[in-house]
């Protein structure tokens, strides 16, 4: 194939160029330094005032025990009838929990594992992890409760064990495989915060496409297996 001297002599500059490459202009200006900063110490620390920023509401609980009373508490204080709960494991905490507490802390609040989605209010939910970073919450359809509860509840509470939190979404990721291998679910989504949207004349309107509301109870003891 004949080749014309006007791309023979481009193709002769680039081999050139190649073969006695330059040096970069700026050599510490690139991949000298992590994108993000290193985690901090306390991570849960970090998640409360992140996601507290984020207008969400945050619950420390010692243990068990403690979250079922303060889980009791918030109930009556905000005089809620009745709560979605379709994880078995949690009603059954709790229930176990505000049974052995002092009388001063029952749960009078049913837990009910269905409700027609027009009676739906409060939801209480599992998770698949915590990300302190950005004060993010991880759902997925590999849980129990699926998409309904954290997509039709006004409100929409979440228990998270310390074993759940992790530090950036590379290691929520991490989790996720550990626990899911090659059967990853079919939808999992990222919570940070209540639901929101400023589309409408920027204005900022809460609970648009979910949430109103939505409270994480941390429970500094490892997810009961």
């Amino acid at each position: 194939m004949k080749v014309s001297p006007a791309k023979e002599n481009i193709l002769k500059r680039i081999r050139n160029a190649l073969s006695q490459p330059l040096p970069l202009p700026f050599p510490q200006s690139e991949g000298n330094s992590p994108v993000f900063a290193a985690p901090p110490e306390n991570l849960d620390v970090h998640f409360a005032e992140t996601f507290v920023k984020l207008n969400g509401k945050f619950i420390f609980c010692e243990d068990l025990a403690s979250f079922g009373k303060q889980f009791s508490l918030l109930c009556r204080q905000q005089g809620w009838k009745q709560i979605l709960c379709k994880e078995n494991h949690l009603r059954e905490l709790l229930v176990l929990e505000t049974s052995q507490a002092s009388a001063s802390s029952p749960l009078s609040v049913p837990l009910l594992s269905s409700l027609p989605l027009e009676q739906i209010e409060v939801a209480l939910t599992g998770c698949e992890c915590l990300i302190a970073r950005t004060g993010t919450v991880v759902l997925s359809t590999g849980q129990p409760s699926g998409r309904m509860p954290s997509v039709f509840a006004p409100v929409h509470l979440v228990a998270a064990f310390a074993d759940q939190l992790v530090w950036d979404l590379r290691e929520a990721l991490q989790l996720m495989k550990e626990k899911y291998g090659e059967a990853w679910p079919s939808m999992w989504s990222l919570h940070t915060g209540p639901s929101r949207t400023s589309d409408i004349e920027k204005t900022l309107v809460m609970g648009a496409h979910g949430p109103k509301e939505m409270y994480v109870f941390l429970i500094d003891q490892p997810l009961p297996r």
